[in-house]
């Protein structure tokens, strides 16, 4: 999608008095000569993958390798108990990044948002507030073409792969992308859009790739618990009126940088931080000892 910069959707949403999100609907059509209809029917056909991809979950799943599965369950287990610190969206919220990502481990049907090993970020935001009816999927889809703007944008400037830039790049985006797209469900303004992913991104900045064993399981699956819960606070901050003191281009150039200075180990490499460890590596051997 040619999208060079969020300030050019700035421009584009404030010169024609549109949403940012139609900014990016007809950067779509024009790119790949569609009318309207068939870009928002390619969205609904990820949209339902994505809605496929919770609902279909099951808590007695395992990985082949057994380092994940059934947390997404157990979540939702201790949530039951009412005894949970936070609400019942947020609580949805955890149980839904990590169903998702066990799928993923676990060989299922999912939507690379932007990525595979983030692919839980985006349905663990949107899906619940669908399910609890705050949202129409008219409202989602709008939601889902504010995130792709904002994925694209962060792919022209900077990286979105872990092999590149770290996990930063791949949960990070995918947490921006979160946050701006619920500050564009609740109505925020392109600036508040630029905000939230702004600070969502700062928030995991240097955010290193160390898969263990190099499976996207672990820490990839809890990880992103977290750009999920850094979404819709950032998403709640720039709808409060809280800025990012630094522009969001300039964050997202920033991140780019960060991750072609991080050492190779800590790039998907599975040569250094958690896969490295004394556990990390004996997990290795056992899994090379299964091959």
């Amino acid at each position: 999608m040619a999208l060079n910069s969020m300030q050019e959707i700035f421009e584009k949403a404030a010169s024609r008095s549109i949403p940012f999100w139609r900014v990016v609907l007809e950067t779509d059509m024009e790119e790949r000569q569609v009318t309207e209809e068939q870009s928002m029917e390619k969205m609904r056909a990820a949209w339902h993958a994505m809605l496929e991809s919770v609902v279909s979950y099951q808590g007695d799943q395992r990985s082949r390798s057994g380092l994940v599965g059934g947390d997404g369950a157990r979540m939702r287990r201790y949530a039951a108990a009412d005894t949970t610190y936070s609400g019942p969206y947020v609580q949805e919220v955890i149980a839904t990044a990590l169903s998702v990502g066990e799928s993923n481990a676990c060989m299922r049907k999912i939507v690379a948002a932007p990525t595979a090993g983030a692919c839980g970020v985006l349905p663990a935001v949107l899906v619940p507030l669908y399910q609890m009816g705050r949202a129409t999927e008219e409202e989602i889809l709008q939601a889902l073409y504010t995130a792709s703007g904002i994925g694209a944008v962060v792919s022209f400037r900077a990286c979105i792969a872990g092999a590149s830039g770290g996990c930063q790049a791949e949960i990070g985006t995918a947490s921006a992308m979160a946050a701006g797209a619920l500050t564009s469900l609740r109505g925020g303004d392109p600036q508040q859009i630029g905000h939230a992913a702004a600070m969502a991104l700062k928030n995991l900045m240097g955010l290193v790739c160390d898969p263990v064993a190099g499976l996207v399981e672990v820490p990839c699956v809890k990880r992103n618990v977290v750009g999920s819960v850094n979404a819709v606070s950032c998403a709640d901050m720039a709808l409060a009126g809280v800025e990012s003191r630094i522009p969001v281009d300039e964050v997202i150039d920033c991140m780019g940088e960060v991750g072609r200075r991080m050492p190779m180990e800590m790039r998907e490499t599975a040569l250094g931080g958690l896969a490295a460890t004394p556990t990390g590596k004996a997990v290795k051997e056992r899994m090379e000892q299964q091959d």
